[in-house]
């Protein structure tokens, strides 16, 4: 079972994200241990000294043998400009870890845009729900779910985002270019432990 210790940006992912990897690694065959993420403010993590702060902090987290993911949102940034960025930051400060960034295009939630028809009729998300043409086009992911839940129950990022990523349909997500990077660096990263 390998470790893959994890820094993200906001609250949902924090509970989140370790379901997600789970939910990957079983169905590639493996096992994850998930450790709490590290929660950074992007606004901060993409300045110079946070991110290499949190990575060296990760790194210890991670074991000896574990490696790192880095997951933040895009929001207005181009994933492919700017991950690359702090993928070279990260494996400045540690060469010796596998490391992953990927940024979700433009939030998290895209990815439960691109898989609608699974959580269609959970957690409040009217039945009828289908998915959009091009979910990470959206420029405002949770606000669409809002827009699809019930007066008075709006979608919570605290409180839906675990529930959520514990049962949206994996393969039909991959549909979002992110979400399949996500996929892939998880992937690589567990298999690097062979």
């Amino acid at each position: 079972m390998r470790t893959i210790a994890t820094i993200v940006e906001g609250h949902g992912e924090v509970a989140a994200l370790p379901i997600l990897l789970r939910r990957i690694a079983a169905s590639l065959g493996a096992t994850v241990h998930a450790p709490r993420p590290i929660r950074v403010k992007r606004d901060k993590v993409v300045k110079a000294g946070e991110l290499e702060r949190a990575v060296e902090l990760a790194a210890r987290q991670a074991r000896p043998d574990g490696c790192i993911l880095v997951l933040l949102d895009a929001d207005i940034d181009c994933p492919k400009d700017l991950a690359p960025q702090l993928l070279q930051r990260a494996k400045d400060v540690r060469s010796d870890r596998d490391i992953g960034v990927v940024l979700a295009k433009t939030e998290y939630e895209a990815w439960f845009l691109a898989a609608a028809e699974s959580i269609a009729g959970e957690r409040g998300i009217d039945p009828a729900t289908t998915t959009p043409d091009d979910p990470e086009a959206i420029g405002s992911p949770k606000g669409w779910l809002r827009m699809r839940m019930p007066r008075g129950q709006p979608y919570s990022e605290t409180l839906d985002q675990a529930a959520l990523s514990a049962i949206f349909d994996l393969e039909a997500a991959r549909s979002a270019p992110s979400f399949d990077k996500l996929w892939r660096d998880v992937t690589s990263l567990l298999e690097a432990a062979q």
